[in-house]
């Protein structure tokens, strides 16, 4: 069987791995498998990442709403508002109420207001 010198295909292969693992630190960024093994372990943890930073959010939105709530005894419990803006069918999500309880608690109270009547 005769020789094949894989030239510049490999070559093109191995600097497009290298770009992405340009920023690793010391033999991750320089050693091919080592690039390749870094490369497959950074794609999987921004996978999982992006899943977790949705319930991160979510959970931040959630207390930012049940501190608002529960510091100017507009309801007892975050459960009972969300539970009585379902009732009135005002469908409002989570992340749009917690921006309304920091910057304009107001605009909130007469949300609370309109439940409760």
């Amino acid at each position: 069987m005769t020789r094949v010198k894989r030239g510049y295909t490999a070559r093109r292969r191995r600097t497009k791995i290298r770009l992405f693992a340009s920023t690793f630190r010391g033999a991750h960024s320089r050693l091919t498998r080592t690039i390749t093994q870094q490369k497959m372990r950074a794609l999987v943890s921004s996978h999982r990442d992006r899943g977790r930073q949705k319930r991160d959010f979510r959970r931040l939105w959630i207390t930012r709403i049940n501190a608002v709530i529960r510091e100017n005894r507009v309801f007892h419990s975050y459960s009972r508002f969300i539970n009585n803006l379902y009732k009135k069918q005002l469908l409002i999500n989570r992340k749009i109420l917690a921006q309304i309880a920091i910057s304009n608690k107001n605009c909130l109270y007469m949300i609370s207001n309109k439940i409760i009547q």
